[in-house]
C-alpha cells in the first residue's frame, strides 16, 4: 500500500509539557514510529491561552508533526493519541505531494530552491503601452508616449 505524508497538529497539556518538555514531546514520534510510519520533521509550534477550557485546561501547548504512514495505519495513531493523557487534541490531514516537501523543509528550518522559469523576450507591440517593458515602464518617456493614446481612449 502507498505510503501519504501527513501533517499533524498535536493539542498538548501544558503543565506536563513544562515538567518534562522532553518527555512529552518525545511520546509523539514514538506513537508515529510504533504506527510503522516515518517521522520526517517534529516541532514545538506555539504555546498559547485556549478560547475556551478543554479539559480543564486554559493553555495549551502546540505541536507540529509531519510524517509518513500507510492511511490504514492512521486509526491506529488516532486512538494511541487518544489513549495519551497528555495530548488534549490532534488533527491530521493529508498532504498534497507537490507542497509536502516545503513544509517539511519550513518546518525543519531549511529552504528549497525554486526552479527559475526561463524568461521569454517581450514581442513587440502595435501601441506604447504594450511596448513597455518593466525596465521602461516607470521612464518619463514611457509615460509621456503612453498619455496620447490614453486621451484619444478617453475622448
Amino acid at each position: 500500500m502507498a505510503q501519504n505524508t501527513y501533517e499533524c497538529l498535536f493539542l498538548l497539556d501544558s503543565n506536563r509539557y513544562a515538567k518534562d518538555p522532553g518527555g512529552v514531546s518525545g511520546t509523539i514520534p514514538t506513537m508515529i514510529q510504533d504506527a510503522e510510519g516515518e517521522v520526517l520533521a517534529s516541532r514545538l509550534y506555539n504555546e498559547q491561552k485556549l478560547a475556551y477550557q478543554i479539559e480543564g485546561h486554559k493553555k495549551g501547548t502546540y505541536w507540529l508533526t509531519y510524517f509518513r504512514m500507510e492511511g490504514a495505519k492512521l486509526a491506529e495513531l488516532n486512538r494511541a493519541c487518544q489513549l495519551n493523557g497528555a495530548i488534549l487534541r490532534h488533527m491530521a490531514i493529508k498532504l498534497d505531494q507537490r507542497v509536502a516537501p516545503h513544509l517539511i523543509a519550513a518546518a525543519r528550518g531549511e529552504t528549497i530552491p525554486v526552479e527559475e522559469e526561463a524568461v521569454e523576450a517581450p514581442k513587440a507591440a502595435a501601441t506604447p503601452e504594450a511596448a513597455a517593458t518593466p525596465e521602461t515602464a516607470a521612464t518619463p518617456e514611457a509615460v509621456a508616449a503612453a498619455e496620447p493614446a490614453v486621451k484619444t481612449a478617453k475622448s
